[in-house]
C-alpha cells in the first residue's frame, strides 16, 4: 500500500510554517535589539526559526496558499509589512531615549561627544547611548522581548493570513502615537535642562554682578558636572517613566494587531 501525497498536502505543511516565519523575521530584521548591526543575519534567521517552531502549535489553523504563485506573493508583502510595523512602534521608543540624550547633551555642552550606535550603525551622542543602554537593560529586565513575541503570535488571530491588510487609519495612529513618545522624551529630559538652565542663570548674574571675574572659565566645567549630578539623581526616576513608556508602546501595539 503506497502513501499518496500530493502538492496540496505539501503546501499546507510548509505553509504552516512558512508564514509565521515571515512575519517574525520581518520583525527580527527591524526590532530594537533584535536587528541590531552586532546580531548577524544568520543568528536572527536561527531565531526566527526557532520561535516559529515553539508558537506554531499554538497558532490558529493557516490556509494552504501556495507561495510562489500571485496570491501567495501578495500575501508575503502583507506579512513583511506587519512585522515591520509593530518593530517600527518599538524602535521608536528607543529613538525616544536617543533623542532624551541628545538634549541633555547639548544643553550641558557635550553635543560633540559622539559615538557610532552599534545597534543603528549611525553618530549618537556619548549620552544619548547611555540612555539606550539603560532603556535595552530595562526592557530585557521588564521581559519585553517576550512580551513582543506573544504579541506578534496573537496577531496571527486578529489579523490573519490572507485576512483584511492593516487599516490604513493605523498608519495615522502611528503618526498620532509618535508625537506622544516625542513628548515622552522632553518629560524624560525636561529635569536636568532646567537644572542646568538655572546653573547657567546663576553664572548669568554672577558676571553681570561682578564683570570682572572670569566666570565662563569654570562655567563650562561647572555647567557639565552639574549635569551630571542631575542625571544621577535622576536616573532612579526613570523606572516608572520608562515602565510607563514600554506599557504604552506594547498597548499601542496590541490596538493596531486587533
Amino acid at each position: 500500500m503506497k502513501m499518496e501525497i500530493n502538492v496540496d498536502d505539501i503546501t499546507a505543511w510548509v505553509g504552516d510554517f512558512f508564514w509565521p516565519f515571515i512575519r517574525l523575521g520581518a520583525l527580527f530584521a527591524a526590532a530594537p535589539i533584535f536587528g541590531a548591526r552586532t546580531v548577524p543575519i544568520r543568528a536572527r534567521i536561527i531565531l526566527a526559526v526557532a520561535v516559529t517552531v515553539l508558537i506554531q502549535p499554538s497558532l490558529p489553523l493557516l490556509p494552504a496558499i501556495d507561495p510562489l504563485s500571485p496570491r501567495g506573493l501578495l500575501i508575503i508583502f502583507q506579512q513583511v509589512v506587519i512585522g515591520l510595523s509593530l518593530a517600527m512602534i518599538m524602535q521608536l521608543i528607543f529613538s525616544t531615549l536617543v533623542m532624551t540624550g541628545q538634549m541633555v547633551a547639548t544643553t550641558m555642552g557635550l553635543g560633540f561627544a559622539s559615538t557610532v550606535d552599534p545597534q543603528n550603525g549611525v553618530q549618537v551622542t556619548m549620552l544619548g547611548q547611555f540612555y539606550l543602554i539603560i532603556a535595552t537593560l530595562f526592557f530585557l529586565a521588564f521581559d519585553g522581548h517576550l512580551v513582543l513575541i506573544r504579541i506578534l503570535a496573537d496577531s496571527f488571530t486578529t489579523l490573519p493570513i490572507d485576512g483584511e491588510f492593516i487599516d490604513v487609519q493605523v498608519f495615522w495612529g502611528v503618526a498620532n502615537y509618535t508625537s506622544e513618545v516625542l513628548v515622552s522624551a522632553v518629560l524624560v529630559a525636561l529635569p536636568i535642562m532646567l537644572g542646568v538652565l538655572l546653573v547657567n542663570l546663576a553664572f548669568g548674574v554672577m558676571t553681570r554682578a561682578a564683570p570682572q571675574l572670569n566666570i565662563f572659565a569654570v562655567g563650562f566645567s561647572l555647567t557639565i558636572l552639574a549635569g551630571f549630578v542631575l542625571m544621577a539623581i535622576s536616573i532612579p526616576l526613570l523606572s516608572p517613566l520608562l515602565s510607563n513608556l514600554f506599557a504604552n508602546g506594547f498597548g499601542f501595539m496590541r490596538a493596531v494587531v486587533n
